[in-house]
């Protein structure tokens, strides 16, 4: 099984298909690297793509201390896979968590267009928790699902979770898809996928709070979101606004796991982006 060990000494699983320049996909808080299977099939054509399972998602590593999964910590696991594949530079697309992880990689290593570890940023249902007026809200709902997580177990919180209101839209138009979605999610590790939601999304800033940063981007950078992604809308336009020449695109009647509800829109305006550039 392929790894790529971090400078913590951390072990990420991975999976690649394909040849030619570098596709890493980062995936959400209730994913993993079987997430972007659809993408990993589509894109493979012409890119050599990679979808790896972050700290805490096995068969991954699943540090036990709270403190090995920081916002920080995370975002610098993508520059330890990009190093790992033995690469300067790679196309970087992440969904919701993974997402924020990109964004804060981008914003350390994509202000320089030449030298930096991003040929592009793809931030697809960026936001959930970032508006000043949820944001603390949001951090000590994190924090109790995942104490939820670690003593109750995945099964128990997982259906919950994957019922919300923004994965309505899936388990509507795909029953099927979000039954898988929901098994995989429920096959995670509870320790991993409590202390994550208590380390990385319990104590995230907001990106409201970051937009000088955020601004000085100048990677590509393409925006995704679902119409029916609702806590994810405000942050997306805000993103658009800030980093300069970004794209932007809006899926109708779709919720937050877009990559995965519309495979064939999402898979397009990806394709679009990337070939522009």
């Amino acid at each position: 099984m392929p790894y790529i060990t971090t400078d913590d000494h951390q072990r990420l699983y991975y999976e690649e298909a394909g040849s030619g320049p570098t596709l890493l996909f980062v995936h959400e808080f209730a994913g993993d690297h079987r997430s972007w299977e659809p993408q990993m099939r589509y894109f493979s054509r012409r890119f050599r793509c990679v979808a790896y399972s972050a700290r805490g998602y096995l068969p991954s590593s699943v540090p036990e201390s709270v403190d090995d999964y920081s916002q920080w910590r995370v975002s610098e696991d993508i520059r330890c896979m990009i190093e790992g594949l033995q690469v300067q530079r790679a196309h970087v697309v992440g969904l919701s968590m993974g997402a924020f992880a990109t964004l804060h990689f981008g914003m350390r290593y994509a202000h320089d267009p030449i030298s930096s570890g991003a040929l592009s940023l793809t931030l697809a249902g960026c936001g959930t928790g970032s508006p000043p007026e949820v944001h603390e809200a949001f951090k000590k709902d994190s924090v109790a699902l995942g104490e939820a997580l670690c003593r109750d177990g995945m099964a128990q919180a997982g259906e919950a979770y994957c019922h919300g209101p923004t994965r309505l839209p899936f388990l509507r138009k795909n029953p099927r898809g979000h039954a898988e979605f929901l098994r995989q999610f429920c096959e995670h590790s509870a320790t991993g996928s409590g202390l994550t939601s208590m380390g990385y999304q319990g104590r995230r800033p907001s990106l409201y709070a970051l937009k000088d940063e955020i601004a000085r981007i100048a990677a590509p950078t393409l925006i995704l979101v679902g119409d029916s992604d609702e806590p994810c809308l405000d942050t997306s336009l805000m993103l658009k606004r800030t980093i300069v020449g970004s794209h932007m695109a809006v899926l109708p009647n779709s919720g937050h796991g877009i990559n995965l509800e519309e495979p064939a829109l999402f898979n397009r305006l990806l394709g679009d982006f990337l070939t522009g550039l």
